[in-house]
C-alpha cells in the first residue's frame, strides 16, 4: 500500500502547449511577490481524462483556443518533477508533457490576453498571456524547465530531438 502522506508518493500529470505564431510563443506570466515566472498554457489531467482531451480543455480555458483553429498537437518533451514545496500537503511527483501547436496571426488576434487561475481557496490569480520570441525562452523564469530546449530549436517547427528532459529536483529548482 502506498503512503499518500509521503512526499512524491502521488503522481500528477500536467499537459501544456507551446502555442506558436511565427517565431513567437504564447506563455502565461504570473507576477508574485517573489518575482514573475512563466508557464506554457496547460494544467492538470483529471482522473479518467484522455491526455489530448485535457490539453484541448486547458487551451480552451486559458487561451480561448478552439482546437480546430490550431495545428494538431505534437508531443515534444517529457519532464519529471520531484521538488519539495512549502506547505502542509506532501509534495506530489509531477510529469510534465509539453506539446507544440501553431496558429495563424488571424487566430492569435482572437485569443485571450489574460487568464484567471483558480486557487484552492476559491480566489483567482491573474496571468498575462505574453507572446515572446521563442529564442528568449532560455532567459525567462520558465516552468517547467524547458527554456533551453525551446530556445535551441532551429525553427518553431524543427524536430525536438530527445523528448526526455533532465528531471526537476531540489538540486536545480527552488519552489517560489
Amino acid at each position: 500500500m502506498t503512503d499518500l502522506a509521503t512526499p512524491f508518493s502521488r503522481v500528477k500529470i500536467r499537459v501544456g502547449a507551446l502555442v506558436f505564431c511565427g517565431d513567437e510563443v504564447a506563455l502565461i506570466r504570473r507576477d508574485r511577490p517573489s518575482g514573475s515566472h512563466y508557464t506554457p498554457p496547460g494544467g492538470g489531467v483529471k482522473a479518467g481524462e484522455c491526455l489530448l482531451a485535457a490539453l484541448r480543455r486547458e487551451l480552451a480555458e486559458e487561451l480561448w483556443l478552439d482546437p480546430n483553429d490550431a495545428t494538431p498537437p505534437e508531443l515534444c518533451w517529457v519532464q519529471d518533477q520531484m521538488v519539495t514545496r512549502p506547505g502542509p500537503t506532501p509534495s506530489p511527483r509531477k510529469l510534465h508533457l509539453v506539446f507544440r501547436c501553431h496558429v495563424t496571426p488571424k487566430v492569435r488576434a482572437q485569443l485571450a490576453t489574460v487568464e484567471h487561475d483558480e486557487l484552492p481557496d476559491g480566489s483567482t490569480e491573474l496571468g498575462i498571456i505574453e507572446w515572446v520570441p521563442y529564442r528568449r525562452a532560455e532567459h525567462l523564469p520558465l516552468f517547467p524547465l524547458i527554456g533551453a530546449a525551446v530556445s535551441a530549436l532551429a525553427s518553431p517547427d524543427a524536430p525536438t530531438g530527445n523528448p526526455h528532459l533532465p528531471p526537476i529536483t531540489d538540486a536545480n529548482y527552488t519552489w517560489k
